[in-house]
């Protein structure tokens, strides 16, 4: 992935390079890679909120105005 991220850099600033004369192509390229490694750190900061508890099921309640369609009708009484 970071192979990836710095070819993507590196390819910015070449484009970059041609079209602006004043600031320096490896300028871009640093700033780009930067917001990439920003990004990648703060997904893998949040990968394991998912897995921090167990799923726990959720009650059927008959008297909910809009009930879940995924209790297998253990809610309805007739």
């Amino acid at each position: 992935m970071l192979i990836q991220l710095s070819s993507a850099a590196l390819m910015a600033a070449e484009v970059a390079e041609e079209h602006a004369e004043g600031t320096p192509a490896l300028v871009y390229g640093a700033v780009i890679f930067g917001i990439f490694m920003v990004l990648m750190f703060a997904t893998m900061a949040f990968t394991s909120l998912g897995h921090r508890h167990e799923a726990v099921t959720e009650h059927v309640d008959p008297q909910r105005q809009y009930p879940n369609k995924h209790d297998h009708g253990q809610g309805i009484s007739e």
